[in-house]
């Protein structure tokens, strides 16, 4: 055992003594030059490195530098400057003074991927002519045989073209390749910007070895998490994987194999991008469900929980609005102008304000500002809905046309959702064209303008019971009349059709037609979806559910139309009956008819006379 201490103590202290007469006899400073050297050969970056070279002998042995920029070729701003670096080497190398760098490491870097920091042509260099493809550098971009680099606490700056600059805080990275130039990355960083947060960690393996024509990522972990203004109280967060590809020969990214969650949503499919002047995407994407209530932080959720609701809108009163998007004018979507687009979205749920849709295809396409939505449908229920449409941000101010097909849909959890407090109920149908200048339901009943076929299939109007009301007001006039009684207050109606016209928030309904089992009823009106108040006119016939000693009355009552106004606040609505008017004429016809036959049988006789000046008055 002692033998073996002292052998230990032995090694340890030639080992000691041999890096010491190592850093003795090799200066790192020898190596500036070369370092110099190889990134230029290499990539046509410029190192420049400020103080002197030091070595750093343990944990591991290292070349320490001070303050390091690489710069690109022409450009006015380093693509990469830190404050220090650490360069770890092969010790066996350098015996015979050759430098090994097995890993780099940079703190508190400043990587700025903007135009400044871009490679510039000298103005006397020789153009390539167009067509020609010049052969391939395999060693362009690599330089030094790094196996490693790790990059800790630093800052990417990120701008394309005149865009506005993106700012990556936070940045650890931490990649290894082999000697195939297959490389291990682990990162993670934080994204500030329009006062939202965003926390990114991912893992992936990258095969570089064909680059600079091709770079392409399996993402195996993909972990974030979203907060700040207009979003959620508790943010958006999720997991997903993807496979990335980048072809330089066409500037294309492509997505594929993409699977990802946002809360309770998930999406799947691929996309691609053509990075030029004007970006062109092709998106394919496929939900099992997709829960907007969860994502969009001005959804109401209905089926909700009215505490949850209410703590959901104070904090996002509380928390403040993005300013730079809306100075960028994003409401008038004039983003829409910066790209185009073929996107393709499929849903088996959609949750949207409350609302459970299902079977859900979209299919959009945008072209310089005009985005026409082809293909926008589901189902709600029982019913189906479908939406196309053109958005039209290429001018000064956004056109949107919409052509809503609508069958059999539930109609109160469509008010419902949109907060109107009327109580009606019953299957839906619509065929129609509307346009307005903002896709929002604020917008819509201020702003928009449209036509429309409307129809209700068993529909049920709370708080009002037509039939009731009219036959009450009978009974009281005429005592041969009672008024069938009834515990609801509501109105039904078997079906009910009216044509629809919308002006800045002014609803004309006209030709209303409806009947049931009991009455019919024609009439027309208005509605203000603004101050939520409407002022309609009703002629209703009542055949059905009239009992009373009085038979002829209820005769003609069965026949006769009955003048309702249903006016005032929707939640407070009044009404008026014209019934004395309607018994009064009745009464006038009787007694014309019976002067007219008594006129007949005596038109000889000298009261004829008097009769007939009676006739005119009546």
């Amino acid at each position: 055992m002692r033998r073996l201490l002292t052998t230990l103590m032995i090694l340890l202290v030639v080992l000691v003594a041999g890096l010491t007469s190592l850093v003795l006899m090799v200066n790192p400073n020898d190596f500036r030059g070369y370092m110099v050297r190889q990134v230029e050969a290499r990539s046509g970056y410029n190192l420049q490195l400020d103080g002197p070279l030091r070595w750093h002998v343990w944990p591991q042995l290292s070349i320490l530098s001070g303050r390091m920029s690489l710069t690109a070729p022409g450009a006015s701003q380093p693509v990469v400057s830190a404050d220090n670096m650490r360069l770890d080497v092969a010790l066996i190398p350098l015996l015979s003074h050759q430098l090994q760098v097995r890993q780099v490491m940079l703190k508190g870097a400043v990587i700025q991927l903007t135009p400044e920091a871009e490679a510039q042509r000298a103005k006397n260099a020789p153009v390539v002519p167009k067509g020609t493809i010049s052969e391939p550098d395999a060693t362009r971009g690599w330089s030094f045989d790094v196996s490693r680099l790790k990059v800790v606490d630093s800052v990417l700056v990120f701008q394309r073209g005149s865009d506005e600059q993106v700012t990556v805080r936070n940045i650890n990275l931490q990649m290894e390749q082999d000697d195939k130039r297959q490389a291990h990355v682990e990162f993670s960083s934080r994204i500030t910007r329009d006062q939202r947060d965003l926390t990114l960690s991912l893992t992936a393996d990258v095969n570089v070895s064909d680059y600079p024509q091709q770079i392409t990522a399996n993402l195996s972990q993909l972990n974030y998490q979203l907060q700040g203004a207009a979003l959620p109280p508790s943010g958006i967060s999720g997991a997903g994987s993807l496979q990335l590809g980048w072809r330089s020969e066409n500037n294309q990214l492509s997505l594929s194999q993409l699977q990802i969650t946002a809360n309770d949503s998930d999406l799947q499919g691929d996309a691609s991008v053509l990075m030029q002047d004007k970006p062109e995407w092709k998106v394919n994407l496929h939900s099992r469900l997709l829960n907007l209530d969860k994502l969009v932080v001005n959804s109401s959720s209905a089926a909700g929980d009215g505490a949850n609701q209410q703590a959901q809108q104070a904090a996002a009163q509380n928390r403040p609005s993005p300013v730079i998007a809306q100075e960028a004018g994003e409401s008038d979507y004039r983003d829409l102008r910066d790209f185009n687009a073929g996107v393709n979205i499929t849903a088996d749920a959609v949750r949207w304000r409350g609302l459970a849709f299902s079977d859900v295809h979209s299919a959009l396409a945008n072209q310089d500002g005009i985005l026409t939505i082809s293909q926008l449908n589901g189902k709600l229920g029982q019913g189906t809905l479908s939406l196309p449409g053109v958005l039209d941000a290429s001018g000064a101010r956004p056109k949107l046309s919409f052509q809503p097909q609508v069958k059999n849909i539930e109609i109160a959890s469509i008010l419902t959702a949109f907060d109107y407090p009327i109580a009606l109920s019953g299957q839906f149908s619509m065929s129609g064209e509307f346009s307005g200048d903002h896709l929002n339901a604020e917008a819509f009943r201020r702003s928009w303008q449209g036509d429309a076929q409307l129809e209700l299939a068993h529909s049920r109007l709370q708080g009002m019971n037509f039939q009731q009301l009219i036959q009450q007001a009978v009974s009281r006039s005429n005592s041969g009349v009672d008024a069938q009684q009834s515990s609801e207050n509501v109105t039904e109606l078997n079906h009910f059709t009216t044509q629809a016209s919308l002006d800045n928030g002014a609803l004309a309904l006209n030709n209303m037609v409806g009947e049931s089992n009991v009455l019919s009823l024609t009439g027309q009106g208005t509605m203000d979806l603004v101050k939520e108040t409407c002022d309609t006119n009703f002629a209703i016939k009542v055949n059905g559910g009239w009992q009373g000693s009085d038979s002829k009355l209820i005769e003609v009552l069965k026949t006769t139309p009955i003048p309702l106004r249903v006016y005032g606040p929707w939640q407070e609505l009044n009404y008026t009956l014209q019934v004395d008017q309607v018994l009064r004429k009745q009464l006038q016809d009787e007694a014309k008819r019976r002067l007219n036959d008594w006129l007949d049988k005596h038109k000889d006789s000298d009261n004829a006379k008097d009769a007939k000046q009676l006739l005119k008055k009546l």
